[in-house]
């Protein structure tokens, strides 16, 4: 308590926003006056049915619904820009379904992590999509014929960024007073879309940054009339978007970047990182795609890459080794859609790349060259939907050995209900196709 009312008193609070954000990246929060958030902190506890809820507030799974006690961060503290003297805090569900929640299954391979003598820093960037729409508005189309933000918008456009630039301000804005680390915001491939770099954070505070980032894009936008979405794939006049994540590895002793090396190669201890992820990534891979929508961004043609590769350098491989004879010398992750749950895909890097490094793994031979759908000999391809990534993972001893038994079957379960939500769905692309068929 001590901690959290100094915390408080640093920002000047007068309201708290406290919660956590769940499997499906949703921040479930309450909104408390200072007094009586102390209040309640003295015996905090929250609705432990968010660990069973998917993005519609459906249950797939639990049976004992109840509120259970949380243990509330006081180093998550951040400024709230919504409101005057507000700030946002994160408390975390510690009874029955602590194993369960993405931030915590983070915690845990950030604290194998430090026993091997290790800090972790890592940074997302995001591609996100802007659509002339509000809420009403959208449900009163039926999400169908929506309206574009800067329709004329091409990759890296000057023209789009001067013209739109009010809005790039404000929004960079609503970031920057969430407390964001914030490297860049500009435009990139399509109509309306944006993409923000992050800054390199250490540990829980990138994934933070990374949750946060999409809550401020999507309520700033509704601020504006307009809709952010981080949907993978809004249909074929729209780029596939992603979330990629980058990671380093520090000595815990003297803060060297670990993964530098002098003549500026990738070193040994970023190739056995690289090649646990060879090994488990595609086992686990529901963790960082666990949507529906996101196999689709995965469709031949698009950017994404199909099957796990990497190399030095090039954009079209699923690890991007970035070697540095400095501090700047990292690995890209370029797999993960814009929808990605921030903790899960770091938990997934990072338990991935530690159990490359325990088992001595040497790196494999890189991809020489080939463009995203190029899946070179040997190559493990990453499953076609989500039926079948959790099935992988549910049958995989690594992920049970990494993740934990519990973790796993309650996500696989949460992956399963997704599938099942869609699986009758049927387009208006189907039906053109085969209507008269």
């Amino acid at each position: 308590m001590t901690d959290l009312k100094a915390a408080l008193d640093r920002h000047g609070a007068e309201v708290v926003h406290v919660g956590q954000f769940d499997l499906a990246s949703v921040f479930r929060e309450r909104r408390l006056r200072k007094k009586q958030f102390l209040d309640w902190a003295e015996d905090p506890r929250f609705a432990n049915v968010i660990a069973h809820w998917d993005i519609n507030d459906t249950l797939f799974g639990g049976s004992r619904f109840y509120t259970e006690t949380v243990e509330i961060d006081p180093s998550s503290i951040r400024r709230n820009p919504s409101e005057p003297g507000a700030v946002t805090m994160i408390a975390e569900l510690s009874g029955d379904a602590k194993e369960l929640m993405p931030r915590q299954v983070l915690r845990r391979q950030i604290e194998r992590a430090a026993k091997m003598g290790f800090k972790v820093d890592a940074a997302f960037e995001f591609e996100v999509i802007l659509l002339d729409e509000d809420a009403q508005s959208t449900r009163g189309k039926g999400f169908a014929d929506l309206q574009k933000f800067a329709p004329d918008n091409k990759c890296w456009s000057g023209t789009t960024a001067n013209a739109e630039a009010a809005y790039i301000a404000g929004f960079e804005a609503e970031v920057l007073g969430h407390d964001i680390a914030l490297f860049g915001l500009g435009v990139e491939l399509g109509p309306g879309c944006l993409e923000g770099t992050l800054a390199a954070t250490e540990g829980l505070r990138a994934a933070d940054d990374a949750a946060f980032f999409r809550l401020a894009a999507r309520s700033f936008a509704r601020k504006m009339g307009k809709t952010a979405s981080f949907m993978p794939y809004l249909g074929a006049e729209y780029p596939g978007i992603g979330g990629h994540c980058c990671m380093s590895l520090r000595d815990a002793k003297t803060g060297k970047n670990l993964f530098s090396s002098p003549d500026g190669k990738t070193n040994a201890l970023a190739g056995q990182f690289i090649a646990g992820m060879m090994d488990l990534v595609p086992q686990a891979f529901a963790m960082c795609t666990s949507t529906v929508n996101a196999y689709r961004r995965l469709a031949p043609g698009s950017w994404a890459p199909k099957s796990l590769t990497w190399a030095e350098h090039p954009f079209t491989v699923a690890v991007r080794s970035a070697p540095h004879a400095g501090p700047s010398a990292r690995l890209e992750f370029r797999v993960p859609p814009a929808d990605c749950n921030s903790y899960l895909t770091m938990a997934l890097m990072l338990g991935a790349g530690l159990d490359g490094i325990e088992r001595g793994l040497p790196a494999p031979a890189p991809t020489l060259s080939g463009g995203p759908d190029t899946v070179p000999e040997g190559a493990q391809r990453f499953p076609r939907d989500l039926a079948e990534a959790a099935d992988r993972m549910e049958a995989s001893k690594a992920a049970r050995r990494i993740w934990g038994d519990a973790f796993t079957d309650n996500f696989v379960a949460a992956c399963r209900a997704e599938y099942a939500s869609l699986a009758k769905a049927v387009s208006a692309e189907e039906r053109a196709r085969y209507l008269e068929g």
